[in-house]
């Protein structure tokens, strides 16, 4: 089993930034992708940023050059840099993981940290 644990949501002014992190623990080995994912109010979950575990990422269009994404496999850590917020950001952001193994693969998903833009 994985375990993800989100930090660093909160609430903040329109124009200002957030730094997320999720952190990847227990049965690890075989994890390629992870990214984040949002889900606002009464939304459905939607795709934020991926990055694979050689460094290529993936950002919807309505963060791209706001939004960027990275990570530290030594430290099995995925990290969203939010710049520019907007109160259209506001949602409860979710790290997902992708584990590859011999029976197949399996994502996991994080507890979800609050993040609130204020207009």
């Amino acid at each position: 089993q994985v375990q993800l644990v989100e930090s660093g949501g909160g609430l903040v002014q329109a124009g200002g930034s957030l730094r997320l992190s999720c952190a990847a623990s227990g049965s690890i080995f075989g994890i390629t992708a992870m990214g984040w994912y949002r889900q606002a109010p009464g939304k459905q979950r939607e795709l934020v940023a991926t990055i694979s575990n050689d460094g290529i990422t993936n950002l919807a269009d309505s963060v791209k050059g706001r939004f960027t994404i990275s990570r530290d496999n030594a430290k099995n850590t995925v990290y969203l840099q939010m710049n520019s917020l907007k109160p259209e950001d506001t949602a409860v952001y979710f790290c997902n993981a992708l584990q590859l193994s011999p029976f197949g693969a399996k994502g996991y998903w994080g507890q979800g940290t609050q993040v609130t833009v204020s207009s």
